[in-house]
């Protein structure tokens, strides 16, 4: 298969899920497709002030320690990409005519999505021949939308999970072909749930992807009418997360 992935530059969480993933399969990655981690038409200013007002400078602070501490090491999708001679290419919209073409070009098999923040349009769903997956960090139809970790750990939830599933125009909607479940610990933070997983959505993903090729994947559809959806967190929504015991970092 010729494989492309959709993701945002994160250099904290994504690095190591794309080490895992491209160890695996990087002779079949045609590239990496990175978007800027903004949501709706976002300015870079715009999501600092939205991520301070939610988290506080707390959050910020340690947001900002994470990011230079990989900026500092040269952690990045990138450079992970280019240790295994896998191409790590900036993008604006998935969905722009131009980059359809190149996927068209490249004849891209399947399209992976990993945190990309863009909304897939149906003429991109629909390139690829043998899909394209989403990787949710839920047990989807639980907790479908944005920052599935935090409400776990907001609404004080015993287990955690990742989806994958191939998607349609609906957000966290399709049809799911893996699931795995997990404990969420006492001592988990924010960060330390988000790091598992991301570890687990690799090992899940590769499994998939071996499935695929073998003409053994499974496809069953969720039901974007039952389960639950969270839109990005406020401040109250952090309150609660600090009431249960649980950090941020």
């Amino acid at each position: 298969m010729r494989i492309a992935f959709l993701t945002t530059a994160d250099p904290v969480y994504l690095p190591s899920f794309f080490e895992r993933v491209l160890d695996a399969c990087a002779s079949e990655t045609h590239a990496v497709y990175a978007v800027p981690p903004l949501y709706k038409n976002q300015t870079s200013l715009e999501a600092a002030l939205r991520f301070y007002r939610t988290f506080g400078i707390e959050g910020v602070r340690g947001l900002a320690f994470r990011t230079l501490g990989a900026k500092l090491r040269r952690r990045s999708i990138a450079s992970v990409a280019r240790a295994r001679g896998v191409r790590c290419i900036a993008v604006a919209d998935v969905n722009a005519p131009a980059f359809l073409d190149e996927l068209r070009a490249a004849d891209t098999d399947l399209i992976v999505s990993v945190s990309c923040p863009q909304i897939f349009k149906s003429e991109l769903i629909n390139l690829p021949a043998h899909g394209c997956l989403n990787v949710h960090g839920a047990l989807l139809p639980s907790y479908r939308g944005v920052l599935p970790s935090f409400w776990m750990l907001a609404n004080g939830e015993r287990e955690a999970g990742v989806s994958i599933y191939f998607v349609n125009e609906q957000i966290d909607a399709g049809d799911l072909c893996a699931q795995r479940s997990f404990p969420i610990e006492s001592d988990d933070t924010l960060d330390s749930l988000l790091r598992k997983s991301k570890a687990i959505a690799a090992d899940l993903l590769l499994q998939v992807i071996q499935s695929i090729a073998a003409g053994t994947v499974t496809r069953v559809p969720l039901d974007a009418a039952t389960g639950s959806y969270y839109s990005w967190p406020d401040a109250d929504a952090v309150e609660r997360l600090r009431a249960r015991g649980r950090r941020l970092w």
